[in-house]
């Protein structure tokens, strides 16, 4: 049986997408964080701007989720993330989603699997922990959940 330890929640804001089209991989986007916020037992902080997420939307209709940014913990501790998974559901959904709707995030798959990366030792142990998240797609945001498994 796996176990996990709730590590913080995230808010990720987000730029429009800017759509590249249709690619042979698949139809690109990439949207720019603009900033955000997380807080948590072990790790708090803002979300620094200048991160993204370079996403590939498959021909199925599932969405790989690639975003890269940078965490400053509440006493200035810098780490980076790297943040990938998938995000799918019901095509009527997944339209909600894209026009902007608040959708219950019970109604699609959005995981991810983060990793960290630091020079910071109070925040070492992230260089060496799997960790997962859940997620909620917003009009403007990303919602996350992070936990370490144990």
């Amino acid at each position: 049986m796996i176990e996990t330890e709730f590590l913080c929640r995230i808010q990720v804001t987000l730029e429009p997408a800017r759509e590249l089209g249709q690619t042979p991989m698949g139809r690109r986007r990439i949207i720019g964080i603009s900033g955000g916020q997380f807080s948590g037992p072990k790790l708090s902080g803002r979300v620094l701007a200048g991160g993204a997420d370079w996403q590939v939307i498959r021909a199925d209709g599932v969405a790989y989720l690639d975003a890269r940014y940078t965490l400053e913990t509440s006493d200035g501790a810098l780490v980076y993330v790297n943040n990938r998974g998938y995000r799918h559901g019901p095509p009527e959904v997944l339209e909600r989603l894209a026009r902007g709707d608040d959708v219950d995030p019970a109604l699609y798959y959005m995981r991810a699997t983060p990793w960290f990366e630091t020079a910071a030792p109070k925040y070492a142990w992230l260089n060496r922990t799997i960790c997962i998240a859940t997620g909620a797609r917003r009009a403007a945001a990303v919602e996350l959940e992070f936990y370490a498994v144990k």
